[in-house]
């Protein structure tokens, strides 16, 4: 039975964070490992907050406790900071260093907080991996590919029970086949972007 792997994937509507999620528990299932994927709350419609959990291996339900994530996948700087009870000083906190300005802030009813004041706050907690997943989705062809150059960030932190592969060929069994070289190139984006990073 593979060891237990919290994986807490989050981000704002739109972005992909459940397709992320569902990617996974595919990928999962191929490799023959036990999973549950759960969408714990989302506004997928709205642009709000998605959280999504994927446990791994020898686990009895799909939610996670706080303090208890392996892994943080986000997509957006400020769902980092809202999830970072998830962590704990060994959690593999991977996002993306591209904001998502919310409606309020893009009318001027609020403002949005300084970044690398955040990026010092989640380093309080544990390392932070940052990944510019919208410049590399941008040269790998497409922009909605952003959390497809996630995966391939996480996939480069060998935590995951499951072969590169596999996750790969999930990945392209999801989307059409015209765009399939587009995932490609953004997966290997992901993959050299973590290698390349230095933990904060």
């Amino acid at each position: 039975m593979a060891k237990k792997i919290n994986i807490v994937l989050t981000g704002v509507g739109g972005q992909g964070v459940i397709t992320a999620a569902n990617i996974l528990g595919k990928a999962a299932v191929a490799a023959k490992v036990p999973v549950f994927v759960s969408e714990v709350h989302g506004m997928a419609q709205r642009g709000g907050s998605v959280n999504c959990t994927v446990r791994l291996g020898d686990v009895s339900g799909p939610l996670i406790a706080s303090g208890t994530a392996d892994v943080i996948l986000s997509m957006e700087p400020i769902e980092t900071l809202r999830n970072i009870a998830y962590a704990h000083k060994k959690t593999t906190l991977i996002t993306d260093i591209t904001p998502v300005i919310p409606f309020t802030v893009t009318v001027g009813g609020e403002s949005y907080p300084d970044l690398e004041k955040v990026f010092t706050e989640l380093a309080q907690k544990t390392k932070i991996i940052k990944i510019d997943a919208l410049s590399i989705a941008k040269q790998a062809g497409a922009v909605i590919t952003r959390n497809i150059v996630m995966l391939g960030a996480l996939a480069a932190s060998q935590i995951l029970p499951i072969s590169n592969k596999i996750l790969l060929e999930t990945i392209l069994q999801n989307v059409p086949k015209k765009y399939q070289d587009i995932n490609k190139r953004a997966f290997q984006g992901g993959i050299d972007a973590y290698k390349n990073s230095t933990p904060q």
